[in-house]
């Protein structure tokens, strides 16, 4: 069994989060997200609008995810990779080159971002400052 991971906030999800999901989870059998933690944003400065509870069950009910674990700080991915059996490590493109050094573990794979939609966008649009959102 082939077994994807990705990491993000997932917060306002929208389809460019689905149409992410989904194209990490084509690359693999299993696909874990790790989800980043309420006080995890709250040590990068940000919080998210939903809370991790929420956002987790949001998740957890997309059908291309499989399994939902929190991201409780920078440092972990390379754990993460090797006690998950990580076969592919998958990240948008707007993160290119920040994760290569997981290559000595896992395959690392950046996906292109869909235009016209972002996580920033919509807070612009409702008129949330970045002090009340995390940036997807």
């Amino acid at each position: 069994m082939k077994k994807v991971i990705t990491y993000g906030t997932f917060d306002l999800l929208h389809k460019g989060h689905v149409r992410l999901l989904k194209r990490a989870k084509e690359l693999g059998d299993h696909l874990t997200v790790c989800l980043s933690s309420d006080e995890f944003n709250a040590e990068k400065g940000k919080k998210a609008y939903t809370s991790y509870e929420d956002r987790k069950y949001i998740l957890e009910a997309i059908k291309y995810v499989d399994e939902v674990i929190p991201e409780k700080g920078w440092d972990q991915k390379i754990s993460d990779v090797v006690d998950n059996n990580i076969d592919t490590f998958v990240m948008g493109d707007d993160w290119k080159g920040k994760f290569d050094f997981l290559e000595d573990y896992c395959e690392v794979i950046y996906l292109p971002r869909t235009e016209g939609i972002s996580t920033s966008k919509i807070k612009e649009d409702l008129g949330l400052s970045d002090s009340d959102t995390w940036k997807a």
